[in-house]
């Protein structure tokens, strides 16, 4: 599968992106989704993750309650939305698919990745 993430750009703290991340070449709902980043100078990290029906999701503590993930698979995408965004969120985000099972509590480790968008969030 490939995957094309989009929506970048940039905003002012408090604002909000939405990024979506499209595949092709199989059906997105074969996979679990995630949403990885990496910001200048820092290791990628987790954001968020979504089961494959879209029933369940996963958040990293650092924007649960700001960020949601969704999915439609009819349409093979899969999106971030992104309130009240702060400067320490400005990183390269990237969507990953993953093949495997889903687990409570842990990060997929994910098959396959998108090229990026960068958000940059200004002060």
């Amino acid at each position: 599968v490939q995957l094309q993430a989009s929506g970048g750009g940039l905003v002012q703290a408090g604002g909000s992106l939405r990024l979506s991340c499209a595949a092709s070449g199989r059906p997105l709902s074969s996979y679990i989704m995630a949403w990885f980043r990496q910001g200048p100078g820092k290791e990628r990290e987790f954001v968020a993750a979504i089961t494959r029906s879209g029933g369940s999701t996963r958040y990293a503590d650092s924007i649960r309650g700001r960020f949601t993930i969704s999915r439609d698979n009819a349409k093979n995408t899969v999106s971030l939305q992104m309130n009240s965004l702060k400067p320490e969120d400005t990183a390269v985000y990237l969507c990953a698919a993953d093949s495997g099972l889903w687990y409570k509590d842990y990060v997929p480790p994910c098959d396959y990745w998108g090229q990026g968008t960068l958000v940059t969030v200004s002060s």
